[in-house]
């Protein structure tokens, strides 16, 4: 299994794209799309009309507006003879495909694309994906909004990405002895934040769930002024890896 991170910021990050994770198992997968991330995705190298699955977390800009600019690409691709594209699946919580289905009916290019569009709304409910399985969960981020986090399991390696969460006892679930879990680090310890976990929870997260190798992401600018990698290490002894764009880990 393989993990890129093609975003470990937020919106307007001075340095960093927003949130989005590429994960290859016998699948290529995208955690989120936020802004920026379509341009890294192409950084990588993978051909982006190969990709049939995309796993949303939420429904904040910074974590899916790219898929408008990726959506309409493949649109323009098969209809002006750029070639073949496979369908394409979306997945994310209640309420996706009804805010999906809205954009695609908003714009005439998008009402009728020349390939097969599904959507998967999800919760608690684990699912496969060929050979691997992806197990959601529920986070706790801001009221009326639903949110998951995504456990992605394959050939004894397991992946978790919390999305944006407070600490709860989901998270945990979610977290439980993976090998590598990519947590929402918006703030540090000292200067915490609404809705989102700071480093300090971060890292007991980790030492709670008993993962192997923590990943700090999601930044807010604040974040990059204080040691988080400190402060989770106050509370997680094990390796804890600064996320950065483009960054790629073998799990």
């Amino acid at each position: 299994m393989q993990l890129t991170i093609l975003g470990s910021g937020t919106n307007l990050h001075p340095t960093r794209a927003a949130a989005g994770y590429l994960v290859r198992t016998d699948q290529t997968l995208l955690l989120d799309f936020g802004p920026r991330t379509l341009t890294n995705l192409l950084k990588t190298g993978l051909n982006r009309h190969r990709i049939t699955h995309i796993l949303f977390s939420h429904f904040h800009a910074d974590h899916f507006s790219d898929f408008i600019t990726f959506f309409f690409d493949a649109v323009i691709y098969m209809k002006y003879g750029g070639g073949w594209r496979p369908d394409l699946t979306l997945i994310g919580p209640r309420g996706s495909k009804r805010l999906l289905g809205t954009i695609m009916a908003t714009f005439p290019s998008f009402s009728a694309p020349p390939f097969r569009v599904f959507f998967k709304e999800v919760s608690d409910r684990s699912f496969m994906i060929g050979e691997t399985r992806i197990a959601p969960r529920v986070m706790t981020h801001v009221p009326d909004l639903h949110c998951v986090g995504y456990r992605v399991e394959y050939r004894g390696k397991t992946v978790a990405y919390s999305g944006d969460t407070q600490y709860c006892g989901n998270l945990l679930r979610l977290c439980d002895g993976a090998d590598v879990a990519v947590l929402d680090c918006s703030f540090p310890a000292n200067k915490p934040g609404a809705a989102h976990l700071h480093a300090g929870q971060c890292g007991l997260a980790a030492k709670e769930a008993g993962i192997g190798r923590l990943v700090l992401s999601h930044f807010y600018p604040i974040a990059e002024r204080y040691d988080v990698r400190a402060q989770a290490g106050e509370e997680f002894t094990g390796p804890i890896t600064i996320g950065k764009d483009l960054l790629t880990i073998r799990v």
